[in-house]
């Protein structure tokens, strides 16, 4: 069989860094075939002894914690203190993980106190693994979003298939490695590599395959839940998260944290802040904040500085030859360029439009990339109307010092999450994530995710 192998491009320097093996169908049968072989002594184990592996995994992951984070910043253009940041948080994640297995025991329901209920029975309900689970994790968080797959399937008695994306493989491979070095059975997290156009269908249409939990675009995604049919699905999607600011916002506070959550990380995030809807009385003296601290965000190659850049290139020609698309086409409508809209290589420089309306592509599309767009309502009813027009709905967040008025505007918004005074964000890793319409399907978190990776079991006692 020809050894074949994709060459991983650092998107900071077009260099090789690396390179994975395209894997072949027949590669993809033998490690399902390893996941299914190992799942009955894995799942036999109790969870007291799957958590231990995950305090070992946990603890490892800070010993290569330099290691690591240097080849995130290498491979998708982090800058070293998001990288060290994400290992860290990755670490925490396992950890807590494992702490929360501990919940994972059964509980008995006795029948008397129902309704026409017999006395003579009590069922014990209980958690059992789903069986063979697909990872799928995307480029921006290689490690941590794999991690937030891996952990909760491993600790609920599941073996897992990790398909990292493969811009993100390298570091995704050495997240694996760490569980390893761990101590994990032979068999119970198999990693598989390749192309997506050839063994992408074939893996999510596996017959070896029971569960698939999924980050990435809208896009593949629904192409996934078309293709995988009754399998089932835990996926976190694309997003046009609005910042809403009403009249009586803290703007000082609203353009901070705006422009934290449009520009960290070039807007590769999917709940990055991706359109602002201002109240028109408030708008021109939000927008000349925004300005103000877009001015002061650092920008440039994150492998040749220490510390924290906020603007870093994009991880590929082609998402930046996207952002400039939606830009230009803007401007050609009509909106205000108040900053940025150069480039450089696959760099594009912060960039805010102003007076943005409902025509241009820039109002609906996700970016993925450090643009921001201002559109100006005339009213709070308008401004819900507007963000719940949008495909998507991951997140949203609500600037005002009314607590009523926030409470009131988020039971409005058609969103998983509502950030009140806040960018929107994902975390802590213990609370509920998700997204509805186009952003998503099932509930993401740690114990969510445990909860969604196990099946409950219901045992009816008869006495």
């Amino acid at each position: 069989m020809l050894n074949r192998t994709i060459d991983i491009y650092s998107p900071l320097t077009n260099e090789v860094i690396g390179n994975v093996k395209a894997m072949s169908k027949e590669e993809v049968d033998e490690s399902i075939k390893k996941s299914r072989e190992a799942l009955t002594e894995w799942r036999a184990k109790s969870t007291a002894d799957r958590m231990e592996y995950l305090y070992r995994a946990s603890e490892i992951l800070l010993e290569r914690k330099e290691e690591l984070a240097d080849l995130i910043v290498k491979e998708v253009g982090k800058d070293r203190k998001s990288a060290y940041s994400e290992v860290e948080r990755t670490s925490e994640l396992i950890h807590f993980t494992a702490d929360t297995a501990k919940n994972l025991e059964g509980r008995s329901i006795p029948t008397e106190t129902v309704l026409g209920g017999s006395k003579n029975k009590f069922a014990i309900i209980q958690r059992e693994p789903i069986g063979v689970i697909l990872a799928i994790s995307p480029f921006n968080y290689p490690v941590n979003l794999a991690a937030s797959k891996i952990a909760p399937a491993l600790v609920g008695g599941n073996t897992v298939i990790f398909k990292p994306a493969t811009q993100g493989s390298l570091s995704g491979i050495m997240l694996a490695e760490v569980f390893q070095a761990a101590g994990l059975p032979d068999g119970v997290l198999n990693v598989v590599t390749g192309k997506g156009s050839e063994i992408g269908d074939y893996v999510v249409t596996h017959p070896g395959i029971n569960f698939i939990n999924f980050t990435g675009s809208t896009k593949v995604g629904q192409h996934i839940a078309k293709e995988a049919k009754m399998i089932p699905l835990l996926m976190e999607l694309g997003g046009k998260d609005a910042a809403i600011v009403l009249e009586d916002a803290d703007l000082e506070l609203a353009a901070t944290q705006i422009v934290a959550g449009a520009f960290s990380y070039s807007g590769q995030r999917c709940t990055a802040i991706k359109r602002v809807i201002a109240l028109d009385k408030i708008a021109e003296e939000l927008q000349e904040k925004i300005n103000k601290k877009v001015a002061s965000l650092k920008v440039g190659n994150p492998q040749y500085t220490e510390g924290s850049i906020d603007v870093v290139p994009l991880i590929d020609d082609k998402s930046a030859d996207y952002v400039e698309g939606l830009i230009t086409e803007a401007k050609e409508k009509g909106a205000k360029l108040l900053c940025g809209g150069t480039r450089e290589g696959n760099l594009i420089y912060p960039t805010v439009l102003d007076y943005v309306t409902a025509d241009m592509r820039i109002a609906w599309e996700e970016p993925f990339g450090p643009v921001l767009p201002i559109i100006h309502v005339k009213s709070e009813d308008e401004a819900v109307e507007l963000a719940n027009q949008s495909e998507y709905g991951l997140q949203s967040a609500v600037f005002t010092n009314n607590i009523h008025k926030a409470f009131e505007i988020a039971s409005k918004l058609e969103v998983g999450t509502v950030q009140i005074n806040n960018k929107t964000e994902r975390g802590p890793d213990h609370l509920p994530f998700l997204g509805i319409k186009n952003s998503g399907i099932g509930v993401q978190g740690i114990s969510y995710s445990i909860e969604a990776m196990t099946r409950i079991k219901s045992t009816v006692i008869n006495v």
